[in-house]
């Protein structure tokens, strides 16, 4: 058993990493605060070819393998979770579903542009009335005069307004419950597509996310990916590399909290002494820095698993559950270890806190997380 990254992929997160130290963390912080999205910033990432991370090199992209994927989403997490998430959300779900089930016309066409990040990706699965039982989506697609016809909605959607490209789950078969929903590619401009207002939320306020809102919206039949009716099998595998994403970046957040309490409590003095000369403090800081650990071990061991064509999705379950947590424990400790200091908004711990919660509520909330690893322990169908 090898858990040595190769040469590559420590080259990779030490480009993440030092691109995060330098554009993020402290820089964000008036983004944050104006409930901005940092358009110069999330450039910078395009320009370091993290925007193409997933896309294949003959598209424009970087083709990288999933540790080192999760390996970046790790770092940029750690400077910033807004960055991070509109990265994410752009490779792990729009780009990686063209890639994964588009047509030949469809990755010449929208792969190029998403990996050169002149166009951010979204990607719509949840709606108003389903978010963990997704198979009861209720927006519908029909067919007519060789132009599908989309009506409904889809609620938090990450890039939503930001965004030129979204992959969409609509219904094109009312009978069939999951088998009959199929996937579409969507442009801004197209007639009757929109974006909502950016919604006013507890954490990543520099990212941009808001409802899409599709009012006898005009896609044409070419933009059906892959056959009708199995849209939402395709949303489960995007899902299954967005959970070992999305764990990655639980794992970078609770980095940077524990990174943010060992520099405080190297700093403030209490007693005559640092608070890192705190014997009970120094157990919460080992109790972190341990889980925090395993769940970089969880997700890089998923990510393996993905890139060697095994079976993944118990593992990225795993891996998303055990990191999501540690995250918003980690954050939740730091906040504690910095007493009042960390309560308010001149340390960055508090904007680690309100960004931590997000990775137990995205990619499938934790609760859900639970059922996929019992299942499967349970062998049920």
């Amino acid at each position: 058993m090898d858990f040595e990254l190769t040469p590559e992929q420590k080259d990779i997160r030490d480009v993440a990493r030092q691109f995060a130290d330098g554009e993020l963390g402290d820089k964000i912080a008036p983004y944050d605060e104006r409930h901005e999205f940092p358009r110069e910033i999330v450039r910078k990432v395009g320009e370091l070819g993290f925007l193409g991370a997933l896309v294949p090199a003959e598209y424009g992209g970087a083709g990288l393998d999933c540790v080192s994927y999760a390996l970046v989403v790790e770092e940029l997490n750690r400077g910033d979770a807004s960055v991070g998430i509109t990265m994410w959300a752009h490779n792990s779900l729009c780009a990686s579903h063209i890639v994964m089930f588009g047509s030949p016309a469809q990755k010449v066409k929208y792969l190029p542009p998403l990996a050169r990040g002149e166009v951010l990706g979204a990607w719509g699965l949840t709606e108003p009335g389903s978010g963990s039982d997704a198979a009861a989506l209720r927006t519908r697609a029909e067919l007519r005069d060789g132009v599908w016809m989309l009506n409904g909605s889809k609620a938090f959607i990450t890039n939503a307004s930001v965004g030129g490209t979204a992959v969409v789950m609509a219904r094109t078969d009312a009978e069939k419950s999951s088998r009959g929903i199929s996937a579409f590619v969507l442009e801004k401009g197209m007639p009757g597509f929109s974006a909502g207002r950016p919604y006013r939320k507890l954490g990543l306020h520099a990212s941009d996310t808001a409802e899409l809102i599709f009012e006898d919206a005009r896609v044409p039949a070419e933009n059906l990916l892959g056959q009708r009716g199995e849209g939402f099998g395709q949303a489960m595998r995007v899902l299954e590399g967005g959970r070992i994403a999305m764990a990655a970046m639980a794992v970078g957040i609770a980095q940077a909290a524990l990174d943010q309490a060992v520099k405080y409590m190297n700093q403030r003095t209490a007693f005559g002494r640092t608070l890192a000369e705190f014997n009970g403090l120094q157990a919460i800081v080992a109790d972190l820095a341990t889980e925090i650990e395993v769940a970089r071990l969880l997700t890089l061991r998923a990510a393996w698993l993905k890139d060697m064509g095994r079976p993944a999705m118990h593992a990225a379950a795993m891996a998303k559950l055990f990191a999501s947590e540690t995250a918003m424990k980690a954050a939740t400790k730091a906040v504690q270890l910095h007493g009042g200091a960390g309560y308010i908004t001149e340390f960055p711990v508090e904007r680690i806190f309100r960004d931590a919660k997000i990775t137990e509520i995205g990619e499938g909330t934790s609760e859900i997380q639970r059922w996929v690893i019992a299942r499967e322990i349970l062998q049920l169908t």
